[in-house]
């Protein structure tokens, strides 16, 4: 059964595509068959996995409007078991063009369905706002994975993130649930990412991934190659992080945690 997972946060900067494109990355290096649905019109989770926006024919914009079916807006990354289905700028227009449609919040979801089953995962980025693209992410998926930036005023916003997370799970999709917050740029030679860590744990505590993702050049530099990090440098802090990461995801999906 397949497991969507979408990374959320409306702040910018947090790490959320770079969580995206790595996760995706990791747990089809593990052999899982892996769908990363690039939901941002920025389509930063497009060209950071090394798709060409120019050459596309079609998006995820043609999808959500009925232009295009699920199947056809797949395509190959350099990762045997990772697609995508990427994104452009035209997105934009998906908030404006649905604004009266009816049930327009579970378009996306009406979408996936469609190919339900022939991934194990399925990995949305979404746009850092709390927009009808995110609304859709979120009615879709099954989980949310929510980056956490390792400085200050790290927490702040969060605790609206979590009421629309209680509004969506009441009045669109029961079903959601936090798989987990996970800490990004983490730096070990600071207190502050010591603090930020100590907080977060203390108000959130089971909610907190195990894994850390440390603050790493790698990191940064992977998208402007169009590489995920394990194929950039796979021996770096970075790319251990996320593979550290997805085995913590399949162990929780193994062990009933995450149904």
């Amino acid at each position: 059964m397949t497991q969507i997972l979408c990374v959320a946060n409306q702040k910018g900067g947090v790490g959320k595509t770079t969580t995206s494109i790595n996760l995706a990355a990791a747990l089809a290096v593990k052999s899982k068959k892996t769908l990363l649905v690039d939901c941002d019109p920025q389509a930063n989770a497009t060209t950071g996995i090394g798709i060409d926006k120019a050459g596309l024919d079609e998006n995820l914009y043609h999808g959500l409007i009925g232009a295009a079916d699920a199947a056809d807006i797949i395509v190959d990354t350099e990762i045997k078991a990772l697609k995508i289905m990427p994104s452009r700028v035209e997105l934009i227009g998906f908030e404006v063009e649905m604004m009266a449609f009816p049930g327009r919040e579970k378009i996306l979801r009406s979408l996936l369905a469609d190919i339900d089953g022939l991934f194990e995962y399925i990995i949305i980025d979404c746009p850092p706002s709390l927009s009808l693209l995110t609304l859709n992410a979120m009615t879709a998926a099954d989980y949310v994975l929510i980056p956490l930036q390792s400085e200050f005023y790290a927490l702040e916003g969060l605790g609206q993130l979590l009421q629309t997370v209680k509004r969506i799970k009441k009045n669109l999709n029961p079903n959601l649930k936090i798989s987990g917050i996970l800490l990004t740029m983490f730096d070990k030679r600071t207190n502050l990412s010591f603090q930020v860590a100590e907080e977060a744990g203390k108000y959130f505590k089971d909610m907190m991934f195990k894994t850390r993702i440390p603050r790493n050049v790698r990191l940064g530099e992977a998208p402007s190659f169009g590489k995920p990090i394990m194929l950039y440098s796979p021996s770096s802090a970075g790319s251990k992080s996320y593979m550290a990461l997805a085995k913590e995801l399949i162990s929780k999906r193994n062990s009933g945690k995450f149904k």
